[in-house]
C-alpha cells in the first residue's frame, strides 16, 4: 500500500469516526436533556392538565431527523466496520446495543404514539410511564454503545 494510499484510508477514517461520534454525542444529549430537563420541568411551565398537549407538541416533526441520526449511525458504523482491523467483538456488541435502540424508537415512533395521542385520559398515566421506562431504556443503550466505542 502506498503512502498516500494509507493517508486518505486514515483521513477517511477520521472523518467517519468524527461524523459518527458526534452524531452519537447528540443523540445521547438530546435524549439526556429531554429526559433529565425538559420532562420534569415541563408540568410546572405550563401546568399539569396541559402537559400532554404540550409533549405532542415538543415531539411534533422530530421523528425524521431521528431516523436520519440513527441512520446516520448504521452507515458511518458499517463503514468503519468495514475498515476495523481489530477484533469484532466490540462492534457485534455495539450492533447490538444499536439495534436494540433502533427497535425501540421504531416501536415508540410507528406504535407508542399512535397509541398516545389517541387514548382516553385514564390511559395516559400507564403509556407515560411506560414512555419514561423506555426513554431510559433507550439513553442506556445508546451510552452504553458510546462507551464501547471508546473503551475498544
Amino acid at each position: 500500500m502506498s503512502w498516500a494510499r494509507g493517508g486518505s484510508i486514515l483521513v477517511m477514517v477520521a472523518v467517519l469516526v468524527l461524523v459518527h461520534a458526534g452524531v452519537a454525542a447528540l443523540w445521547l444529549g438530546s435524549m439526556a436533556y429531554s429526559l433529565f430537563v425538559v420532562q420534569p420541568r415541563l408540568p410546572r411551565i405550563v401546568g399539569s392538565p396541559d402537559v400532554e398537549d404540550a409533549q405532542r407538541e415538543l415531539a411534533q416533526g422530530n421523528r425524521w431527523p431521528v431516523v436520519a441520526v440513527i441512520a446516520t449511525l448504521w452507515v458511518t458504523g458499517g463503514a468503519l466496520a468495514f475498515l476495523h482491523e481489530g477484533p469484532w467483538w466490540p462492534l457485534m456488541v455495539k450492533a447490538g446495543l444499536l439495534g436494540a435502540a433502533t427497535v425501540l424508537f421504531w416501536w415508540i415512533s410507528w406504535r407508542g404514539w399512535p397509541r398516545r395521542v389517541f387514548a382516553l385520559p385514564s390511559e395516559l398515566p400507564g403509556l407515560q410511564r411506560d414512555f419514561r421506562r423506555i426513554a431510559r431504556t433507550m439513553l442506556t443503550l445508546v451510552a452504553l454503545a458510546f462507551a464501547v466505542s471508546f473503551l475498544t
